[in-house]
């Protein structure tokens, strides 16, 4: 808790603000990492490819076919 004190103290703030900060800093980059995705450039490749692939569905085939439950 020393370490925290002073660190605190050189910033004039709070051990509590202090804390807090630092809390929430890391909460920020928790939360940046979570919208990255990291692959090989292969893996990547292979993925932005299959974006351009059409599937084969019938079942979502059959269902583009049924009446719309909601309008334009």
């Amino acid at each position: 808790m020393v370490l925290i004190a002073e660190a605190a103290s050189l910033l004039h703030v709070t051990k509590s603000a202090f804390v807090a900060d630092a809390a929430r800093q890391a909460a920020q980059k928790v939360i940046a990492r979570s919208d990255v995705t990291l692959m090989a450039p292969e893996v990547s490749d292979v993925m932005m490819a299959s974006l351009d692939m059409p599937d084969e569905s019938t079942e979502l085939a059959a269902l583009s076919k049924l009446p719309r439950l909601i309008g334009r």
